[in-house]
């Protein structure tokens, strides 16, 4: 009886010192690794955010210019939820932000956008940043798999284009895919919300850190 007692005993120290060494080496690793992996996402972030903006147009860090969005600027970005735009400077100065953006009524459901604007209110580039569309026809808005999105650059609005903010299906200005329209469609009218918004806040470019 004494036999099995010290036994269950030295097995349960064993398990409980097993317990404690691998918790240790995993505490371990874990700060041996931490700042490397978010360096890693901070930079995967950054290249992200710059694909919406021209090459060397910026030298700050996006990052840590990026600014909260109220939750009515986020609503009528169509986001929910907590959400930022990112301040591109040059030599101190504002000369672009990027806006996190939402198209609530894609096909599939909602998708994700970063669009790039310039001070003077046009885009510079947009990049659909998560989507559940149908592979194969909706997902021809993603940038990895058709240039139909780089239609956006250069683009702005003001009151002499605002009906050109569409696809042409529905009498606008902008290209879409045959029997795939709702994609194109959701993604046209919440790059247009974005410069609706730049435009009804000319305090966007001041904020800083």
């Amino acid at each position: 009886m004494k036999t099995m007692f010290a036994n269950g005993v030295r097995g349960a120290a064993t398990l409980f010192l097993f317990a404690v060494v691998f918790t240790a080496l995993m505490a371990g690793t874990y700060q041996l690794t931490r700042k490397k992996v978010l360096f890693n996402e901070e930079k995967a972030k950054v290249a992200l955010i710059a694909q919406v903006l021209p090459a060397k147009s910026f030298d700050n860090n996006l990052l840590q210019d990026a600014h909260a969005l109220s939750a009515a600027d986020g609503k009528a970005l169509g986001n929910d939820g907590d959400s930022s735009f990112y301040l591109a400077k040059k030599a101190g100065k504002t000369v672009a932000a990027v806006f996190e953006a939402t198209a609530p009524d894609g096909y599939a459901g909602k998708i994700k956008l970063l669009v790039g604007v310039d001070i003077d209110g046009q885009v510079l580039g947009v990049r659909v940043v998560a989507h559940k569309e149908t592979p194969g026809l909706g997902d021809y808005i993603d940038a990895a798999k058709s240039s139909w999105i780089e239609q956006f650059k250069g683009k702005e609005l003001n009151a002499q284009n605002a009906a050109a903010w569409k696809v042409k299906k529905d009498g606008g200005g902008f290209d879409y895919m045959a029997g795939a329209t709702i994609s194109p469609r959701a993604v046209t009218a919440a790059v247009k919300r974005v410069l609706e918004y730049v435009a009804s806040k000319p305090d966007v470019w001041k904020k800083s850190l």
